[in-house]
């Protein structure tokens, strides 16, 4: 099987907007949790998705996955106090109900523009290598300082650095048994799940993204989503 797990329990504090998560805020008159949910709705592939949500925004987000007939939301959870609880969550709802060795997709609910080739693609390499992380090539400079006085310490080749994105894909078994190490170890706050699964030494094999498949953070991000959205829907229109 092949399971997407939707990690939505942001509260979106560095949109500058208060009044709601920023995976519910709208373009177009869809959430953007919708419009990333969709992508695997329509991926054929895709057999379950779970997403991982707020708890005070679970009741909304039933109401709107109905209104767009999303079918393959089977489970919807409450997220932890970290990212790495989260998944924990949302791989602990499937543990009993799928087979060890099926293919989990973790995503960010706020990377709406995912491509159905980028699913696809991750889904080959975990079974080409057990593995799937997503990754954009550094197109800058990158240097490290010293904190203290910020002075440049070191310049690195940027044709060996990338962005690590997602999804980050893995075998249910794999991510699992990291998880449970975890907690036996006591980390609860890996920044992702490529890091927890290097840290218990799993080889890590890379897909190579879009820079597209941006994380909308800051309202910034917001208007970016919104132009690529549309130059998207444009090029569709008028065959471009």
């Amino acid at each position: 099987m092949k399971i997407a797990i939707i990690f939505a329990g942001g509260s979106g504090n560095r949109m500058n907007n208060t009044s709601k998560p920023k995976q519910f805020l709208q373009l177009f008159g869809k959430e953007i949790i919708i419009h990333t949910i969709e992508n695997f709705e329509n991926h054929h592939e895709i057999d379950i998705i779970v997403v991982v949500c707020i708890e005070s925004w679970i009741q909304s987000l039933k109401i709107i996955l109905e209104k767009y007939n999303i079918a393959k939301v089977k489970y919807i959870v409450s997220g932890g106090n970290t990212g790495q609880e989260s998944i924990y969550r949302g791989l602990s709802v499937i543990k009993d109900k799928v087979p060890e060795d099926s293919v989990i997709l973790i995503h960010d609910g706020v990377r709406p523009l995912i491509t159905q080739k980028l699913i696809s693609d991750c889904i080959k390499s975990v079974f080409t290598h057990g593995n799937a992380i997503t990754v954009t090539p550094e197109i800058e400079t990158v240097i490290s300082i010293d904190n203290n006085n910020g002075k440049v310490t070191d310049i690195t080749d940027r044709r060996k650095c990338f962005h690590a994105k997602a999804p980050q894909c893995f075998r249910f078994c794999d991510i699992w048994k990291a998880h449970l190490q975890a907690r036996v170890d006591g980390f609860n706050n890996m920044i992702d799940s490529a890091s927890l699964m290097k840290y218990y030494g799993h080889e890590l094999y890379t897909i190579q993204g879009d820079y597209e498949n941006i994380k909308i953070t800051t309202a910034s991000d917001f208007y970016v989503f919104r132009a690529l959205y549309e130059a998207r829907e444009n090029s569709q229109v008028f065959g471009l």
